[in-house]
């Protein structure tokens, strides 16, 4: 599967921001979906993550509360919405994918997409 991540942008703390992830293929539905993000100078880390029928989501202690990860199964997209954005979401954000179990950790991704640029202004 392919992953095509759109809708970064410079938003100032406290904004929102929407990002998006397009998938190639028709068994979209089949792959565990989720959000990384890799801040400079620091590892790329997990954000959330979605089960295949979007009953289960996971989020990482730092955006729980503040990003909601969605996907729409007829579109082949991913959503995530960010809220009450901080300084320290600034980062590249990924998409990622997996065809059965959960994605947790960078292990646990089997196709990334490209990332797209987050800057928080305070």
């Amino acid at each position: 599967v392919q992953l095509q991540a759109s809708g970064g942008g410079l938003v100032q703390a406290g904004g929102s921001l929407k990002l998006s992830c397009a998938a190639s293929g028709r068994t979209f539905s089949r792959y565990v979906q989720g959000w990384f993000r890799q801040a400079p100078g620091k590892e790329r880390e997990f954000v959330a993550s979605i089960s295949r029928d979007a009953g289960t989501t996971y989020y990482s202690d730092p955006v729980k509360g503040r990003f909601t990860i969605s996907r729409d199964n007829a579109k082949n997209t991913v959503y995530l919405q960010m809220n009450s954005l901080k300084s320290e979401d600034t980062a590249i954000y990924y998409c990622a994918a997996r065809f059965l179990g959960n994605i947790r950790d960078n292990g646990d991704v089997e196709y990334w997409g490209q990332g797209t640029q987050v800057t928080v202004s305070s």
